[in-house]
């Protein structure tokens, strides 16, 4: 699937987390998912929400810096090489730069989720048959 991802700019300082999902809670914007990165003072928190736009406004509105951009979200198989066969095998050989990914799953779910931030979503939506 194709899908908005909301990245946030925020300081590494306690409880700026829990500011930005209030913010969000008190939208009403869901969370489905996010990931930290660490950048001494300051971080960037990719999120996965069911309102992107909502989520990238309420944001702004609170005057924190975010920018969303498209990625993909597809699933694999949650077994050994699931991963590697399904998605970074086909990428590779279709030559689509993967940028980052996070993954999620639950220890007796049949699949996991990746999120993929990648140099041409267009082509990356392509090849991994999403369209």
């Amino acid at each position: 699937m194709l899908t908005r991802q909301v990245s946030v700019f925020m300081e590494n300082q306690p409880g700026r987390l829990l500011r930005l999902l209030t913010v969000l809670a008190e939208a009403n914007v869901n969370l489905w998912a996010h990931n930290i990165v660490d950048a001494t003072d300051f971080g960037i928190i990719h999120l996965i929400v069911d309102d992107p736009g909502k989520a990238e406004r309420v944001v702004r509105m609170a005057g924190i810096t975010c920018s969303t951009v498209d990625v993909l979200q597809v699933t694999v198989p949650n077994e050994p090489g699931g991963l590697m066969q399904g998605v970074l095998l086909p990428l590779a050989e279709a030559g689509v730069n993967i940028e980052y990914s996070y993954a999620f799953s639950g220890a007796k779910q049949e699949q996991a989720y990746v999120v993929l931030k990648v140099d041409d979503v267009a082509r990356g939506w392509e090849v991994l048959g999403q369209s």
